[in-house]
């Protein structure tokens, strides 16, 4: 009896987890202005709301994380055709090091400190910024504040019941020590 009622409660803990990760789905970032913002690859928009934010003067660079090493810059640029190619020449960076959510937070910590910024804003999906948030705020430490900036999806339930998984598997093995 005392073991169902632990598995009822752990039960009970993971879905009410859930409910609070769905109700606190990243969500579009208004007005605020940071000196960087990073995308990583993977997810549709990103990209595009990283430019919009870019040309609207909202960051002085932006980082596309996960980039496949055979990209090159003016490839990237010939497919964002509305974006003006000054922008990317400017203050577009390719990172073409990162496979994953951690490597891509590894990557922007490098290129965070490379050019000292203090604010990033992180663009990324709306089911995905929980978890990246994470790996980039491990990545970082706590001299650098993330802001959120997700991009609105229409995730099916098993990409979210998915993304809630690795995201508790990720903090427990934080909370226990491994940071790799």
């Amino acid at each position: 009896m005392r073991l169902l009622r632990v598995i009822a409660f752990a039960l009970l803990a993971y879905a009410l987890g859930f409910v609070l990760f769905m109700l606190n789905l990243g969500r579009p970032l208004n007005g605020e202005v940071t000196d960087a913002i990073v995308v990583p690859t993977g997810g549709a928009g990103r990209i595009d709301r990283g430019l919009a934010l870019l040309e609207a003067k909202q960051a002085k660079r932006m980082l596309v994380t996960g980039v496949d090493p055979t990209v090159r810059p003016r490839e990237l640029a010939a497919v964002y055709k509305s974006t003006p190619r000054r922008v990317f020449d400017c203050c577009v960076d390719l990172g073409q090091e990162a496979i994953d959510t951690r490597s891509n937070a590894d990557e922007t910590a490098a290129w965070v400190r490379r050019y000292r910024f203090r604010t990033v804003r992180l663009v990324t999906s709306d089911w995905h910024m929980a978890r990246a948030r994470l790996e980039l705020s491990n990545a970082l430490g706590e001299e650098v504040e993330i802001l959120g900036d997700g991009v609105r999806t229409n995730a099916r339930f098993g990409v979210l019941a998915g993304e809630y998984n690795k995201l508790l598997i990720r903090r427990a093995a934080l909370l226990l020590g491994y940071r790799g």
